[in-house]
């Protein structure tokens, strides 16, 4: 078995709203292996049709398999929408649990809280230390973790709805909770500025809603590969966040990481919202106050001061392609290349990361790419920070590509 195992434990079902209608298993599996994954969550496993469809994997130590061996991990997200505090709270949150068993018993829960037919992530109106209490009633492994944790509407500690810490949220049941998910607009850099997650795990995935190659795996987790895949060791990395590293992308290419106004077309960094005094120049209300102004607002230590675990900050292949050729992301030309790369280097992670500069210039003869390639895999390309659902813009010199 491989010595690592790079898995994307927040993903969602063609039930899900917003999502392509042709996610299914055949193709999570499919450009899962093409972009290096070796373990995917199963995502939405309360709705009742998709259930079903996961029902027939079999199932090995927590983990279900399908008939060509690809393994999953039973994986959902649910929204929670309450008042707490005297102020409306939206928290998305990542449930993964330990076998089928334990997946039909929170779907009996869930399913007395409300409907959990009518969309893959369904929002519930209770509070997130009853769902701490609850879901530990059913069994102690299974893992509660905030999703993308610092988007302003539904990131825990996100400026519009979210709490200051996690005790905030969870009171008493604080210690239950062993890690937060970073998400698009931020990274463990940012996070480890929180002396209330000293003693957290920070885990990033990708939170995708179709199975292309930019959007599967863009976040992701790298474990370590011990014996048997099995669900008991990856939770155990998780509680003692001893797993590897984790995949990131550069937090200002997410959608919230600047503040701003999309349809007025502003953004702004956090110094000038300050000067601006919270407002928008353009339609003179309230700025959507983004992940980096929020994280300044909370930070207590810095950085530096925690012993980090190593973490890579990467925009997915078809970006740069699109970039380097003045392109899409889902061109014939765009797709060429792509598939030219994969052929011969056999996956996507294994060019971001791992072959060789010389080696890349040899079969691309392309400089250009290859000098994005390599820029991605050391930190250094230029991007203009996304804000309010916008996502960011990779600098190329004078020229800016959204690529999204």
């Amino acid at each position: 078995m491989e010595t690592k195992i790079i898995a994307d434990l927040h993903i969602h079902s063609r039930f899900s709203r917003a999502t392509s209608k042709d996610i299914n298993l055949e193709n999570l599996e499919k450009y899962a292996r093409i972009k290096g994954l070796n373990l995917l969550g199963t995502g939405d496993f309360q709705h009742p049709s998709w259930f079903k469809e996961l029902s027939k994997l079999e199932e090995r130590e927590g983990i279900v398999y399908t008939k060509t061996g690809f393994p999953f991990l039973w994986q959902t997200e649910i929204s929670l929408m309450y008042n707490q505090d005297g102020k409306g709270r939206r928290i998305h949150y990542i449930i993964l649990a330990p076998n089928k068993e334990v997946v039909k018993q929170i779907i009996n829960f869930l399913s007395k809280k409300g409907r959990i037919d009518y969309d893959g992530r369904p929002i519930f109106g209770f509070s997130s230390v009853e769902l701490v209490e609850e879901l530990m009633k059913i069994s102690e492994n299974i893992e509660i973790i905030p999703a993308h944790c610092m988007t302003p509407w539904f990131g825990i500690f996100g400026s519009k709805t979210g709490f200051n810490s996690l005790k905030e949220c969870f009171q008493d049941k604080t210690d239950k909770i062993h890690a937060v998910e970073s998400g698009m607009s931020a990274d463990p850099e940012m996070l480890r500025r929180f002396s209330f997650l000293n003693k957290k795990a920070i885990v990033s995935f990708s939170d995708l809603h179709s199975f292309w190659p930019w959007r599967i795996g863009r976040e992701a987790v790298i474990f370590n590969a011990n014996k048997e895949l099995s669900y008991k060791d990856i939770l155990k990395q998780i509680r003692e966040n001893s797993f590897k590293a984790t995949i990131e992308t550069k937090p200002a290419y997410g959608r919230y990481h600047y503040d701003g106004h999309r349809f007025c077309n502003f953004s702004c960094s956090p110094e000038e919202t300050k000067r601006l005094n919270g407002i928008c120049p353009v339609c003179k209300r309230p700025l959507t106050i983004g992940v980096e102004n929020r994280v300044d607002e909370l930070a207590d230590q810095k950085s530096e001061q925690f012993n980090k675990k190593p973490y890579y900050e990467l925009i997915p292949l078809h970006e740069l392609i699109a970039l380097a050729k003045a392109s899409t992301l889902s061109s014939r030309k765009t797709w060429l290349i792509y598939n030219q790369l994969i052929e011969k280097f056999e996956n996507e992670f294994n060019v971001l990361l791992d072959i060789d500069k010389n080696e890349l210039m040899k079969f691309l003869d392309d400089e250009q790419l290859v000098k994005l390639i390599i820029n991605n895999r050391n930190g250094n390309l230029k991007i203009k920070p996304g804000y309010d659902g916008v996502y960011g813009e990779v600098l190329l010199g004078e020229k800016q590509m959204r690529l999204f």
